[in-house]
């Protein structure tokens, strides 16, 4: 009898064995049975096949694969999984300094003139700008485990930009204009709409916050869960909580800013966005990076290219390319843009994490699925 032979009729009789021989490697390298469950269930192993190995779930199976693996020393004590989700005091507040920086900037835009606004405006930006890459390379929204990717970052930069200035120049391509550059204030010819955008930056602490919150409830579910479709159940309500419980924060954050600056909010696509940015940010957490590229990458163009069809339709002979635009913004203003862009995306986003977060193996440190 040959060996393969020998291997087939081996495995035939003991269908754990040639499991473990085809995932050699991870049962190794795991420090508990979580690693190997998460492992499993990223390779497509669910509950359901884990019968056919004779186990009633995936954690089960997981189980005497790591009692399989020969050791020579046994390993290290780790510390709790839950323990790993708690960030320090200074480091849950680090997400309120965007905030407090991006309002000082619109206090400064308020009580300025001419060339000093220009400064304040500039000054503003870049340290939102450095407060904001300090949150995301520290906390509950950093990407540990792995090189945090700019891809996202110019299409992010870009929506935030037209929430502050798309829809005033919109509606001047629009009527005509514009006259002349941004003034910094929400009435000159390019109008400014300051509200939304201190609204995102005041919203980085409660996105942080429930961000935190549900990795946290999730590494819980990880440790007290019998099944991979019991981690599930627990974690799909817990994930449209967090993303509820932020969607109410930034409404009340907008609707106070609004009404302290007098201001308009542009209240349905500054929560659409809002939307989009926090889910495209938990999934890039999580090590799921491609959906957030694609999906903000895309509403940027779709923004784009709704500017653009305006401004071409001057052009001899291209005035039918500003129809659609028009007409929507005839019917529900130019905020409909940003609504409905951004809206889609975060839509398909939710539907996207609803499906990957809810899996076991998006939840243990140092695993990064795709």
């Amino acid at each position: 009898m040959t060996d393969l032979d020998e291997r087939n009729r081996t495995g035939a009789a003991d269908p754990v064995k040639a499991l473990l021989h085809r995932h050699n490697d991870l049962c190794l390298r795991a420090v508990d049975p979580l690693e190997i469950a998460a492992g499993l269930e990223a390779h497509g192993i669910t509950d359901r096949t884990a019968a056919r190995f004779r186990h009633r779930d995936v954690f089960s199976l997981a189980e005497e694969l790591y009692a399989r693996v020969p050791r020579d020393d046994p390993p290290p004590p780790t510390p709790p999984r839950t323990e790993n989700s708690r960030p320090s005091t200074p480091t849950l507040l680090l997400p309120l300094l965007p905030g407090a920086l991006c309002a000082a900037a619109v206090l400064a835009l308020h009580r300025t003139h001419g060339e000093n606004r220009l400064y304040a405006a500039a000054t503003g930006i870049l340290a939102v700008a450095l407060a904001l890459r300090a949150v995301l390379r520290r906390g509950p929204l950093s990407a540990p485990g792995h090189r945090h990717r700019p891809a996202t970052t110019p299409w992010a930069c870009w929506l935030i930009g037209y929430a502050l200035l798309g829809d005033g120049l919109l509606h001047a391509a629009i009527t005509g204009g514009p006259d002349g550059l941004p003034d910094g204030t929400d009435h000159g010819h390019w109008p400014l709409a300051a509200a939304p955008a201190l609204a995102l930056a005041l919203a980085c602490a409660p996105a942080a916050w429930t961000a935190h919150l549900f990795t946290a409830h999730a590494r819980r579910r990880l440790v007290s869960s019998r099944g991979l479709e019991d981690f599930s159940a627990s974690a799909r309500p817990a994930l449209f909580g967090a993303f509820a419980l932020f969607l109410g924060a930034l409404a009340a954050v907008l609707g106070m800013v609004s009404a302290v600056f007098d201001e308009p909010s542009a209240f349905a696509g500054t929560l659409a966005l809002g939307a989009l940015v926090f889910l495209a940010r938990l999934l890039t957490v999580h090590g799921f990076t491609h959906a957030p590229k694609v999906m903000l990458s895309v509403t940027a163009i779709a923004q784009a290219t709704a500017l653009a069809t305006v401004f071409a339709a001057r052009l001899p002979g291209l005035g039918a390319l500003s129809t659609p635009v028009e007409t929507l913004t005839t019917a529900w203003g130019p905020a409909a843009v940003p609504t409905l862009t951004c809206g889609a995306a975060a839509l398909v986003l939710l539907i996207h994490a609803s499906r990957t977060l809810t899996r076991a193996s998006a939840h243990l440190p140092g695993e990064h699925p795709r």
